[in-house]
């Protein structure tokens, strides 16, 4: 037995060193178009995607929201319990490569029969003694390796989906807040098509007490009048509900939210795209889908070694002390140590089922990898061309709006001067606010596709977690 300190030792390197089985993990080929589509100019290494958030949303209340959401977020704070318990189980999977050592105590006492030709007597027996046991499994074929590579991916994984969550919290409190603005520009317009039809209303109806006019004119500036009534009961509504929203989104409960620049006053900032091949190392998500794959090809080393014996060291020492009398006088001790070895002979198929299993696994991931990336390209296309388009509309827009006050203005000279009536000053304004309102809408939409081109560049990338929320 002196000679088994020596043949440990010599059973050292081959299990620190031995092979470690399955493939090592290659990123897969995936085609890449040399540009998005829809991109105007030339794209360069710049990109505003390498921004911090409060460098594109320089709106003091939309920055103060939003560092609100990244602090008290419930959804993100799951994330970040789910890093830590990825961190443990690499912790266990780790472990398994380390000696794994325990105790055991035990104390009692025995009375029995003792048959004897004469007659049946009886003994009695105490005893109490301790022993400490430890096992290491040598990882020869890199089993406990892959495992923890596989557990580590998860971690790594996890941390991206947590950099996703706070992508995402920051597109949408910055939506939702131009939402908000929006909203209370409608309603700005549609108060103010209120007071319009309310003096419209009084106008006639002092006509028609006058008995200068039919009941006709009364009845129409009436119903335009509870039109605009309507419309602010339903956008007053449409403004708490989106409060509410953001103060959940926010980690609080519903409360009204602090408004900053108004929405005619927001600026769009310069939005650069950079390089397309820059997409995949940014985003968040496909960053995510890669450490899937390892974490996959992982498994698939895991199961192969699982074919092969588990080669490991056991020992055990104790000390146990025995008396027939039922004291304690007696005591010896016991140790052993050895080298064992277990490995399959017939598993049904099982082993083999669980490679086949790890491999479709692999082949899963690579297909959502690919999907990611495939989805990342269209929403940032569909993000540019959101941004191209509304430009158009805007200019129309802002054109036609033009138009229709100057026809406001016309309407009333010509009622003034008594070459028309009064139904004319009434259908240009009825013309008029749904313009301003749809002119509102394409302002948030503008915003908005800046929100979504960020994201789906992998806005703030380069913030390390700690970064993420604004410098005071």
């Amino acid at each position: 037995m002196r000679k088994l300190p020596h043949l440990t030792t010599a059973l050292l390197p081959l299990a620190l060193a031995g092979c470690v089985m399955g493939p090592d993990y290659e990123r897969p080929e995936v085609a890449q178009p040399g540009e998005f589509r829809s991109q105007i100019a030339q794209a360069d290494a710049n990109s505003f995607a390498d921004l911090a958030w409060w460098q594109v949303f320089d709106d003091p209340a939309l920055q103060g929201l939003i560092n609100e959401t990244l602090k008290n977020n419930n959804d993100l704070a799951s994330a970040v319990a789910r890093i830590e318990q990825a961190r443990a189980i690499v912790g266990v999977a780790k472990s398994e490569g380390l000696p794994q050592i325990g105790y055991e105590g035990f104390a009692g006492g025995e009375k029995t029969f003792v048959p004897t030709p004469e007659e049946i007597g009886t003994a009695e027996f105490a005893s109490i003694g301790g022993v400490i046991n430890a096992a290491w499994e040598f990882d020869i074929w890199g089993r406990i390796a892959r495992q923890t590579e596989a557990a580590r991916a998860n971690l790594y994984a996890q941390e991206e989906v947590r950099r996703g969550i706070m992508l995402t919290l920051v597109s949408d409190v910055a939506s939702g807040y131009f939402r908000l603005l929006q909203l209370d520009r409608e309603l700005a317009i549609a108060q103010e098509s209120q007071s319009v039809f309310g003096k419209t209303h009084d106008l006639f109806s002092q006509r028609f007490d006058a008995g200068r006019d039919s009941r006709l004119p009364v009845e129409r500036s009436r119903a335009s009048l509870e039109s605009s009534g309507a419309r602010i009961a339903d956008l007053k509504r449409e403004i708490a509900q989106q409060e509410n929203a953001l103060s959940v989104l926010a980690g609080g409960y519903p409360h009204a939210i602090e408004r900053g620049r108004p929405l005619t006053a927001q600026q769009l900032p310069q939005t650069p795209v950079g390089l397309a091949t820059d997409l995949i190392r940014r985003r968040p998500d496909i960053r995510k889908a890669e450490q899937d794959m390892i974490r996959a090809n992982a498994q698939i080393g895991a199961a192969v070694a699982d074919f092969y014996p588990k080669i490991g060291l056991s020992t055990l020492a104790g000390v146990i002390g025995v008396d027939g009398n039922g004291g304690l006088d007696g005591t010896f001790g016991l140790w052993s140590a050895g080298i064992g070895l277990a490995g399959p002979l017939f598993t049904g198929g099982r082993l083999e089922s669980v490679y086949n299993e790890r491999k479709a696994f692999w082949d899963e991931m690579v297909a959502q990898y690919r999907q990611t990336i495939l989805v990342a390209f269209r929403e940032t296309s569909d993000a540019l061309v959101a941004q191209q388009t509304l430009v158009d509309r805007r200019t129309a827009l802002e054109a036609q709006v033009a138009a229709m006050r100057q026809s406001v203005d016309l309407a009333d000279v010509r009622y003034h001067a008594g070459r028309a009536s009064y139904f004319e000053v009434i259908e240009a304004q009825q013309q008029l606010f749904p313009a301003e309102a749809e002119l509102a809408r394409v302002q948030q939409a503008q915003l908005v596709a800046v929100v979504n081109l960020y994201k789906a560049l992998g806005g703030g990338w380069k913030l390390t977690d700690e970064q993420w929320n604004q410098p005071g």
